[in-house]
Formats: C-alpha cells, sequence, structure tokens
C-alpha cells in the first residue's frame, strides 16, 4: 500500500527467520525480511530506493580471482568504475595487465591481510571474491567484510554452501550451480515453459511460461486470473503481453489473460509444479 506512486509492483513473498509470509495489502514488511518481487524494469529502482537504506554511490570495486569470471568482470566494468583485481598466479597477473586497459593488478592472495590493509580494503565499496576454490572465497569475504568492505559478493560451487552463508556476514552468494539448473530445467519441463529461476537455493522457483489457445483449448487463455484455479503455493507475478509488451501485475486480478501471453509465476514448493505443467497445456483440439 505505501510503495511509491508510479512503481508498480507484485511482491510474491517474504521470507522472514527462514518461514515463508504470503503477503497481503495489510502485510509490514520489517528489517531482516527477504523480499521477492516483480517489477517492469522502469519500476525497479524506485523499489530498491523503497526497500533499501540510502546507500553511497559505488565506484570502487576489489575483485579476487583473475580467471575467466574475474577476467570478464573487470572488462566490463573498468571504463566506469575503479577496478582492483588480485590474482595469485604471476603469470596470469602479467597477462591480466596487459589485456585490462584501466585496472590495478595485484599479484598475491586475497586472504593476506597485509596486502588487503595496503589497497585501502576499508574504503572499497564491492568486493568479489571469484576464484576456483570455494573455501578462499569464503575467507577472503569474511577477512574484507571484517576489514571494512562495505559490500561482499561471493561465489561458490557448492550449492550446499550457499544455505550456511546467505544471511551471515557475506552480503551475496552466487551459486553457478543453481543458475546452470535453472537453464537445463527450461528444456526438460513440459509446457511452454521459456525460463526457470530457482530461488531459495531451489527450494523455490520463478517460472516463466507462454500460454497458447483459447477458451476452448486452453484452461488459462480467455479466462480472468481470478476465475482461474491456480494450485496451491503457486502465484501470478507478472504477465507480459507478447505484442506490445505491456508488463501487468499480478495483483491485477481482472485481467484477461491472451494468447501468447508470457506469465511470471512464483512457486513456494516445487511439488506443485506437475500440477501448474498440466494447466497450462493446450488441449489436443489446438493442434487440430
Amino acid at each position: 500500500q505505501h510503495l511509491p506512486e508510479g512503481a508498480d509492483c507484485q511482491i510474491c513473498a517474504i521470507y522472514r527467520n527462514n518461514r515463508l509470509i504470503v503477503p497481503t495489502p495489510q502485510t509490514v514488511i520489517i528489517e531482516g525480511d527477504e523480499v521477492l518481487f516483480a517489477a517492469d524494469i522502469s519500476s525497479v529502482n524506485i523499489i530498491m530506493r523503497e526497500l533499501r537504506p540510502k546507500e553511497a554511490r559505488t565506484r570502487r570495486i576489489m575483485i579476487a580471482g583473475g580467471g575467466n569470471i574475474g577476467y570478464r568482470l573487470a572488462k566490463q566494468l573498468e571504463s566506469k568504475y575503479d577496478i582492483k583485481i588480485v590474482e595469485h598466479n604471476p603469470r596470469r597477473a602479467e597477462w591480466l595487465a596487459e589485456n585490462l586497459d584501466n585496472t590495478l593488478v595485484l599479484q598475491g592472495s586475497a586472504t593476506d591481510e597485509t596486502l588487503l590493509d595496503e589497497e585501502y580494503i576499508d574504503e572499497i565499496d564491492v568486493f568479489c571474491a571469484l576464484t576456483n576454490d570455494d573455501e578462499n572465497n569464503i575467507m577472503s569475504s569474511l577477512l574484507a567484510k571484517n576489514l571494512g568492505a562495505k559490500r561482499v559478493v561471493t561465489i561458490v560451487n557448492r550449492s550446499s554452501y550457499v544455505d550456511l552463508l546467505e544471511g551471515n556476514k557475506i552480503d551475496i552468494v552466487v551459486s553457478p550451480h543453481l543458475i546452470t539448473i535453472g537453464s537445463i530445467l527450461a528444456h526438460i519441463r513440459r509446457g511452454d515453459i521459456v525460463a526457470v529461476h530457482p530461488l531459495r537455493r531451489g527450494t523455490a522457483e520463478a517460472i516463466e511460461v507462454v500460454v497458447h489457445g483459447d477458451k476452448n483449448t486452453s484452461s488459462i487463455v480467455g479466462r480472468r486470473i481470478s476465475g482461474i484455479k491456480w494450485p496451491g503455493d503457486c502465484y501470478i507475478a507478472a504477465i507480459v503481453r507478447a505484442e506490445t509488451g505491456e508488463v501487468i501485475m499480478g495483483h491485477h486480478t481482472d485481467t484477461i489473460v491472451q494468447d501468447g501471453d508470457h506469465i511470471i509465476f512464483f512457486v513456494s514448493r516445487r511439488r506443485v509444479l506437475p500440477e501448474l505443467e498440466k494447466l497450462i497445456q493446450v488441449k489436443m483440439g489446438f493442434f487440430g
């Protein structure tokens, strides 16, 4: 109810102390809540400013690990930010220095407290641990945070580590494994599923589907959102019109679903996915 005027969004779920809360218009968001929401891209920054305290603009970034990910990130950001990259391997550090135009390359270990102090870690806005070693990433991130880095981002390959780290001193934990799972699931799921994004370490999902047909061949197309019997634990986040690109939030329940609409669902329990897949499938008459 208290979102800024003109910033339409759908708050899909709130996790409070690892407990799911399905929000209503009267739900009060408190400090520490994990809020999952959908919004048109033009509204995201407005909503983020409302949900998070004001922060100084990011200017200084330190990257631990000059592998493929670290190099590509530095290459993409170095024209807009002050970038430092720490690489343990001397030959790789030399290569990075030759191939990066506006990045300071440091040869050493990101778990070296002296090195971090000398490079003014307490003035770093974002510290990114991107090596191939999970333990190294975790330790360097914790050290950087303790020494004053404002935000830390850590990549971990073991998805089981994500549960242990999120919500603690490490601000953002990225698991390539879970991201890859999402792209694979989009191919093996039945129906017109365009994208699958695992959430909450894979216990929940955001799913984008395309619906086809009409009232005779589809259980969804031609019907109001409010008139469709959705599976439990499955919530519409938004609808994107195929022809116009118009984004309609799920709380506009009088919206009539049209052929070709992209519907984004939030599914809080994966066990309901077979029901959702069945619901979005067209009937045999559609092909005749």
